[in-house]
């Protein structure tokens, strides 16, 4: 009480200069050019009081009223907002150098994890080193290939869990057993072992971490409005993630001490771990020690595993939702591939409707409603507006999948328009893009698309799902919890019926 007590004294006696500051950088930036249009900022404040505890959507009916390129003053920080395809691609694509650069949240710079992290450094040298790593040993083709046997064996686990669930009629909780599953499959690729059990506990307190760092790194922070704020810390928010990280790191530094002190062979393994170990001085001399390997595993199991899982329990939530969905689905998994074979990564090029599925489910619940925020390197022109050099920039694909005008009955969940219209996920169309465009785009989507499809396909292969307690379709709760990612607020829980 007493540290809350003189932070508001403090904020009382500087509220003057904060106001002094807001009237300055008002006058800059109109000097600098005409900003896009948007709400009249209040003193101090500015439009902070309109974003609310879900700020996609706030900042969706927003731009209702000024428009897909927006401006808002966010306590001291100018922000833009981009709400349509059309001025995304600008942004992300033909103006992508100039935007490529983030803006970085306060929280995330705990234990100095954003100074070697992938989504967060600039794209310079260091970025261009890690992200070559991954391309090339995690999620290229030919690595991807490789480990297909892996993630069979790590969905055919899944599917035995689910089985025994079945036969004593208890509910399986989707995103808990999704999240597991893609979190082993990560550790089994990355350390050869798994790190979460099924039937243990211990999966819902990683995924309780992994969730809470997400909230943390995207929530609401006054110290990313007030940067002269951010020394303090008022809310804690970096003081917890370090906490949070620091989890994880442990867990990291038990993996690495083990096979550093192992007397066996791994080579053979060939995991990404004994990759790094062995190439701890690149060509390009960026040297990659023990904290930049635990910085890029937190920033792998994090997006990763949530991302995925996410996506799983919201596609089986929508299809619960919709029975006739569901059948449809289910039929289609029945037909091409049969209840006997396994589901194989192969298949998935002959389930347009299951591919369909996933697409929908990207629009309307996009694993990071507004990416990652970027910031503008240099004073740019956009759309006949000014963009001031260090602003930051939000691209809300949220509201891009909410938008009457770009699809038809938008918050209806019909994975039928998919067939009609061709629109791909991967960065060329701009109406979708979950995993983001430009060279920043999310090195991890190949992975991603691969464990998506194969789990959900295999989860209506080999049973009926329904809902417990005799609840209906409508009454399953849809509430989100807003963080760098959208998870589902309340879990989904269904009882699995095996198809005999």
């Amino acid at each position: 009480m007493e540290f809350f007590s003189l932070l508001l004294l403090w904020i009382s006696v500087t509220l003057p200069l904060f106001f002094l500051l807001t009237v300055v950088a008002g006058h800059r930036s109109h000097s600098q050019g005409l900003l896009p249009p948007g709400p009249r900022p209040l003193p101090v404040v500015g439009s902070l009081l309109q974003l609310g505890n879900k700020p996609h959507q706030s900042l969706a009916r927003l731009a209702k009223t000024y428009g897909p390129l927006m401006s808002l003053r966010l306590g001291q920080v100018t922000t833009i907002v981009v709400s349509s395809p059309e001025i995304a691609r600008e942004v992300l694509q033909k103006k992508d150098a100039a935007f490529s650069s983030r803006s970085i949240p306060d929280a995330v710079r705990a234990l100095g994890h954003a100074d070697i992290s992938i989504p967060w450094l600039p794209p310079a040298k260091q970025w261009r080193s890690l992200r070559r790593i991954c391309n090339t040993e995690l999620f290229n083709s030919q690595t991807l290939d490789a480990h297909q046997s892996l993630r069979r064996q790590k969905v055919q686990e899944l599917l035995s869990y689910i089985s025994d669930r079945s036969l004593k009629g208890l509910p399986v909780d989707i995103g808990r057993v999704a999240f597991t599953t893609s979190l082993n499959l990560l550790s089994r690729t990355i350390f050869s072992v798994d790190l979460i059990d099924l039937y243990s506990e211990s999966s819902q307190e990683f995924k309780g971490v992994v969730l809470e760092i997400m909230k943390e790194a995207g929530g609401s922070n006054l110290s990313d409005f007030f940067p002269r704020l951010a020394p303090v810390d008022p809310q804690g928010r970096r003081r917890r993630l370090a906490a949070l990280f620091k989890k994880m790191e442990d867990i990291f530094d038990e993996q690495i001490d083990r096979r550093l002190q192992s007397k066996e062979e791994h080579q053979a393994s060939k995991d990404f771990l004994e990759v790094l170990l062995h190439r701890q001085v690149q060509q390009d001399s960026f040297k990659i020690d023990r904290q930049v390997m635990k910085a890029l595993f937190v920033d792998l199991f994090a997006a990763g595993s949530d991302t995925s899982s996410s996506t799983v329990e919201w596609a089986m939530t929508e299809l619960l939702r919709s029975p006739r969905c569901m059948a449809k689905a289910r039929d289609e998994v029945a037909r091409v591939i049969g209840r006997e074979k396994e589901v194989e990564e192969s298949d998935i090029g002959q389930l347009p409707y299951l591919q369909a599925v996933v697409k929908e489910t990207f629009r309307l619940h996009p694993p990071v409603p507004f990416l990652l925020p970027r910031k503008s390197e240099s004073t740019v022109e956009l759309h006949g507006y000014t963009v001031p050099a260090g602003t930051r920039v939000l691209v809300n694909v949220w509201a891009f999948g909410r938008d009457g005008e770009v699809w038809p009955e938008p918050n209806e969940f019909k994975p039928e328009r998919f067939l009609e219209r061709e629109v791909d996920f991967r960065g060329r169309d701009m109406e979708l893009i979950p995993f983001g465009a430009g060279r920043r785009i999310c090195p991890g989507l190949p992975l991603a698309f691969r464990i998506v499809h194969s789990m959900l396909a295999s989860l209506l292969q080999k049973f009926d799902w329904k809902l417990p307690d005799g609840m209906g379709p409508r009454d399953v709760d849809m509430t989100e919890n807003f963080g760098i990612t959208l998870a589902k607020a309340v879990p989904l829980r269904a009882i699995a019926v095996s198809i005999a």
